[in-house]
């Protein structure tokens, strides 16, 4: 069984940049899709970006294109969310996540992103 952990996520101002990670353990699939999302306080969960293991093909949601990059590096079976100016919206609980087919069904434990203004 795959587990996830995250980290990176802490305290920054708005304009500033902060790196997540999330490392992956266990038996990892090269069709896996790695996730990134996000919860905001009172907000549902939303997807922000995603990385495939093989290939590297990205897909981001249209609120953090040309600030935020995913990327992996697969020897170290890591993933990566690199975010630039940053904003108060983008204040959230970051969650990594992986799937195989349609449904991401493994989530890693979360990581605070705070963003000051």
């Amino acid at each position: 069984q795959v587990q996830l952990v995250e980290s990176g996520g802490g305290l920054v101002q708005a304009g500033g940049s902060l790196r997540l990670s999330c490392a992956a353990s266990g038996r990892i699939f090269s069709s896996y899709i790695m996730g990134w999302f996000r919860r905001a306080p009172g907000k549902e969960r939303e997807f922000v970006a995603a990385i495939s293991w093989i290939g590297g093909r990205t897909t981001y949601a249209d609120s953090v294109k040309g600030r935020f990059t995913v990327s992996r590096d697969s020897a170290k079976s890591t993933v990566y969310l690199q975010m630039n100016s940053l904003k108060p919206e983008d204040t959230a609980v970051y969650y990594c996540a992986a799937r195989v087919g349609s449904v991401y069904n493994i989530w890693g434990q979360g990581t605070q992103v705070t963003v000051s203004s």
